[in-house]
């Protein structure tokens, strides 16, 4: 498995979402991805599933310096001391010392982003986390922090998969050398039933997800996040990464629609 090294850490470039997974059934679907040999687990403090997350992780038996877990702080939460008792209550549901990432999950229109970026780096001086980031930030709120705040940013995560151009924040994020992570990365499912995608992935003997999942992993500074809870997806998405897409592959994607957005809750910030 690949890895992007950013700000002292190594990304797995596919990693397993968890969003909407809870209780019994995350648990299992954790389990059965780090036996399958997923090593970046994605969650956070709004998914309610870190309390599954972590006896999944411990009864794996892989080494902690050889698996990445990312969690995220949510909005309600992002004045100094809600950050460090969202973070407290993470790792303790994590059952972890350390995470690798933890990242502001949402912009907040009444945050204050150098209080909120302080909070994060003193809880990455104290070896709590290795790294620090943020996700659904756009460009202005990006240059706020890695510009003005001057904040060691390790990545952005936010939606991108092949119905959704990206094109003015992957350019800033590029020359700024922050990895972007895409989650929604199958656009919510709709990737796997796209004719397009469909009929290159007969060309590859590969399914559209597959090809869908390699269209992003093929691109520089990108990592993908999708969610499988079932152990034929999770294989099948490592299989994405043994697909070779050509460029007329390449051309019939990049004449897809590119104007859909699916995360759209009334707090996003103005999206560039």
């Amino acid at each position: 498995m690949e890895s992007l090294q950013t700000q002292g850490i190594s990304l797995p470039r596919l990693g397993l979402g968890t969003f909407r997974l809870q209780g019994d059934a995350c648990r299992a679907a954790v389990e059965s991805a780090l036996g399958l040999g997923y090593r970046h687990i994605d969650t956070a403090e709004m998914y309610a599933n870190e309390e599954a997350i972590g006896p999944a992780i411990a009864a794996s038996g892989i080494a902690r310096k050889d698996l990445h877990v990312t969690t995220k702080v949510w909005n309600e939460n992002l004045a100094p001391d809600a950050i460090r008792k969202a973070f407290d209550s993470s790792l303790k549901k994590l059952q972890l010392d350390h995470v690798d990432l933890y990242l502001v999950h949402w912009p907040s229109p009444n945050m204050k982003l150098p209080a909120v970026l302080e909070t994060l780096m003193k809880l990455k001086e104290e070896g709590r986390t290795r790294a620090i980031g943020v996700a659904n930030f756009n460009i202005a709120l990006l240059k706020q922090a890695v510009e003005e705040i001057k904040a060691p940013i390790a990545c952005n995560q936010i939606e991108y998969h092949v119905l959704l151009d990206q094109t003015p924040i992957r350019k800033y994020m590029a020359g700024k050398s922050i990895p972007l992570v895409a989650y929604c990365p199958l656009a919510q499912g709709r990737a796997a039933s796209n004719e397009t995608l469909m009929a290159i992935g007969k060309k590859h003997n590969a399914s559209a997800a597959q090809v869908a999942l390699k269209w992003l992993l093929d691109q520089d500074g990108v990592a993908a996040i999708p969610k499988a809870s079932r152990g034929e997806s999770q294989r099948a998405n490592l299989g994405a990464l043994k697909v070779k897409l050509d460029d007329d592959d390449r051309k019939a994607i990049a004449a897809l629609p590119k104007d859909q957005r699916f995360v759209k809750p009334g707090f996003s910030p103005v999206w560039d």
